[in-house]
């Protein structure tokens, strides 16, 4: 054997066929809902509990409830408080994680399979019959106004906070955040997250999801003994608006003196999850600044340094989400930076993609797909995925041809159509007295100053 044939390369093989687990559907008499995925492969279980409550389903004016909502199902029931709730969960080897999105509120435990039956009991009384203590609920709120506080004073955050402010019409949902504002979250209470408990969660509006070493028939009977006598009405849908706050190119600066970086977010309002132009503007979107590879990662970072890391996104929900070009940059080239982000997303519209480039995105998002789902709680959270936006059950198994697919025209045509240069609303957090001048003088738009509370400034 020769050098050569040491350091030659080998040859990839065929790409294997990949099945997502296999999963049964069932309805208990009371509307609650039931996804069970038997795998084997550890005698472990993984559970999640879904419920509509959102924080698209948060009230006016109490703007972060859902968010509070679900982390106070853990502080107490009728049966323990918090410390005792705890203590069982922890006497069964796993821990409670609650948390809610944009669409949902999740409810998890992880346990090895022989204490799945007490787990999902437990669940079930976390879930059904919750206390929500007022000095729990109080000590949870003061910690989200430090958390708010927090991320007001750091640039990241404020910048995401205020480009949802400046993509979004003022009375969207989508232009607070979901976890609310200071003032939102500070006008919660016991009694408001009471009363959204009782107008969200109820077993109409619940999906349980299991996942690990178990059956569906024995599945089935755990949750019935669980959740069977759970009562309820049926919970009213939620609609969220979309509709933009401006349809022209804007900047809007946000003042944060003597910052040595600006915090980047260059985008509008994109799509519904469910959009039928979805894989194209995955593969699209790859392309653009979704991978290391992409061209505006290239170009901000190897090209011309700026940045460590310039990435792009859908924000995929119900409703249509944001598409944001997210980055950091120093402030002496902030301009710069904006200028490059604006020529690759025209670059992409008008001469679309080699076919290198769509190969390697494709296959890109064709290889790293099934190790995705390597955990039970992986599968469970992808499950959840797909009854939070009604996907057809045969997603995930078609997923990599849908991808692959994807053509070229297809990219140019979902460039085209959902990438709107002049409705662009451009972010840029930083020092004014660095950055203005320069942002005026690029002409990407009328430039807008606004304080860190994103109050006009003159």
């Amino acid at each position: 054997m020769t050098t050569a044939d040491v350091l030659q390369r080998p040859t990839p093989g065929p790409s294997r066929d990949y099945r997502f687990p296999a999963f049964e559907r069932l309805t208990l008499s009371n509307g609650l809902r039931v996804v069970v995925a038997p795998v084997s492969k550890l005698p472990i279980a993984t559970v999640v509990a879904l419920v509509d409550a959102g924080a698209a389903a948060d009230p006016q004016g109490h703007e972060g409830v859902a968010l509070l909502t679900a982390r106070a199902l853990a502080e107490g029931t009728e049966r323990s408080d918090g410390a005792e709730l705890a203590t069982r969960f922890e006497r069964l080897g796993t821990a409670l994680d609650a948390s809610a999105d944009w669409d949902s509120a999740a409810i998890r435990v992880t346990v090895t399979t022989e204490r799945l039956p007490a787990a999902l009991a437990l669940l079930a009384e976390v879930i059904r019959v919750p206390s929500f203590p007022e000095r729990e609920v109080e000590r949870l709120r003061q910690e989200r106004l430090a958390e708010l506080l927090q991320q007001r004073a750091e640039p990241r955050g404020l910048a995401d906070d205020m480009f949802g402010k400046f993509a979004y019409a003022a009375d969207s949902r989508y232009a607070l955040p979901d976890g609310g504002l200071e003032s939102t979250v500070d006008a919660l209470s016991q009694d408001v997250v009471r009363a959204f408990y009782d107008d969200r969660y109820s077993p109409s509006s619940t999906t349980v999801i299991i996942v690990g070493d178990t059956t569906a028939e024995r599945a089935r009977q755990m949750v019935t003994d669980a959740f069977s006598s759970w009562a309820g009405d049926a919970v009213r849908q939620v609609s969220v608006s979309d509709q933009p706050a401006a349809t022209t190119r804007l900047v809007h600066v946000v003042g944060k003196p003597d910052a040595p970086q600006s915090e980047l977010r260059v985008g509008h309002v994109g799509v519904p999850r469910l959009h039928r132009d979805y894989f194209s503007i995955v593969v699209m979107n790859a392309i653009l600044g979704g991978l290391f590879s992409s061209r505006i990662n290239l170009n901000l970072r190897e090209a011309h340094a700026y940045t460590y890391g310039a990435f792009s996104s859908f924000d995929w929900r119900k409703s249509a989400g944001p598409f944001t070009v997210s980055t950091a940059v120093r402030s002496d080239v902030t301009d710069a930076a904006i200028r490059e982000i604006l020529l690759e997303i025209d670059r992409l519209r008008d001469g679309g993609v080699t076919e290198s480039e769509l190969t390697l995105a494709t296959s890109y998002l064709d290889g790293v797909f099934p190790i995705r789902f390597e955990s039970t709680t992986a599968i469970a959270t992808a499950l959840a995925s797909l009854v939070s936006y009604g996907l057809p059950d045969d997603y995930f198994d078609t997923y990599r041809s849908q991808v692959r697919s994807v053509t070229a025209d297809h990219v140019l045509a979902a460039a085209r159509n959902h990438l709107r240069p002049d409705g662009l609303q451009i972010v840029a957090v930083g020092d004014p007295t660095v950055i203005r001048a320069p942002l005026e003088a690029l002409g990407a738009g009328p430039v807008l100053a606004y304080d860190a509370e994103g109050n006009p400034t003159s």
